[in-house]
């Protein structure tokens, strides 16, 4: 089954705010095994010009998981979860984010489009805090054919 092109648009709304807490950021890094001092140190932080501690780059990659998640769940996408590989990921920020931030997320549609049997499948997931953009996280999935 292809991927349905004409979701491409569709949005996905976060159920529920995602609160940036310092254990979730401590965690994170040390699952990524990154001893930046400023991800767990209150203190470097602010010695480093951050009000607390701030996330690893990669950190809304969990944002981005949870919105395609939501957005491969719908059946009328048309994508088989088990044939899923991922493909690209990227972050484009505003500022770093930190400790304290509670985030709203969208996750967005932008590409389907198949290459070589397999199916390309785009999303962009827009975290704002305040009612300000604080990053967007791009992800592309492959959908493997038969």
């Amino acid at each position: 089954m292809a991927i349905n092109a004409e979701y491409v648009g569709r949005e996905y709304p976060a159920p529920e705010p995602y609160e940036v807490t310092r254990g979730k950021i401590r965690e994170f890094a040390e699952a990524i095994n990154d001893p930046n001092p400023v991800y767990v140190d209150p203190e470097a932080a602010k010695a480093a010009g951050y009000p607390d501690v701030i996330a690893p780059p990669t950190f809304p990659v969990i944002l981005g998981m949870a919105g395609s998640a939501i957005a491969v769940a719908d059946p009328d996408l048309g994508v088989d979860f088990s044939r899923v590989v991922h493909g690209d990921q990227s972050f484009h920020y505003s500022r770093p984010l930190r400790a304290g931030d509670v985030l709203t997320a969208v996750t967005r549609i932008t590409d389907v489009k198949t290459l070589g049997g397999n199916g390309m499948l785009t999303l962009e997931t827009v975290a704002e805090a305040d009612g300000e953009h604080v990053v967007t996280a791009g992800m592309m999935l492959v959908v493997r054919g038969e």
